[in-house]
C-alpha cells in the first residue's frame, strides 16, 4: 500500500527505515537511465546527499558514512532524489563523474548477466582498480 504525502517539514518520516536505520538506494545515470549501483543510506547520509548535491552513502562493512568518490574521485552529482510508493527505497538520478561507478573500474556495478546457466561479464574495465586506488 502506498503512503500518503507527508508535509515538507516531515520529509524523513515518509521513509520506512529498516531495523538498522537504513534505506536501500539505487543510483541511476540521469542521462542514459542505466542503473549504476546499489547502496544504503542512513538519515545522516541522506541529509548530506541533499545538502551537498553529491551522493553520500552508509558503508555497512566500514560502519561509516562514505562520500562516493572520496578516494577514487568518481563523485556522483545528484540531479534528483525519488522515494518509492511504499517509502522503503530511494532512487538517485545522478551524473557519474568519470563514467565509473564500480570499484572494479566499470561503468556499472551490474556488469554480470545470467546467460545460458552462467554469469557473463558484459562491461569492460575502463580503469584498473590499482590505477584508481593505488
Amino acid at each position: 500500500m502506498c503512503h500518503p504525502e507527508t508535509p515538507a517539514d516531515d520529509w524523513r518520516a515518509a521513509i520506512a527505515w529498516n531495523e538498522d536505520g537504513l534505506v536501500p538506494v539505487i543510483a541511476q545515470d540521469a542521462a542514459s537511465g542505466r542503473v549504476l549501483m546499489f547502496a544504503w543510506m542512513n538519515r545522516e547520509a541522506l541529509e548530506q546527499t541533499i545538502s551537498r548535491g553529491e551522493a553520500v552513502y552508509f558503508s555497512r562493512s566500514r560502519q561509516r558514512l562514505w562520500h562516493k568518490g572520496e578516494q577514487s574521485g568518481h563523485v556522483q552529482r545528484v540531479h534528483s532524489v525519488h522515494l518509492d510508493c511504499d517509502g522503503d527505497a530511494l532512487l538517485l538520478k545522478i551524473e557519474q563523474i568519470s563514467g565509473i561507478a564500480c570499484h572494479t573500474g566499470r561503468e556499472s556495478c551490474f556488469y554480470r548477466q545470467w546467460v545460458d546457466g552462467h554469469w557473463q561479464i558484459t562491461d569492460p574495465v575502463l580503469k584498473s582498480p590499482e590505477d584508481i586506488y593505488g
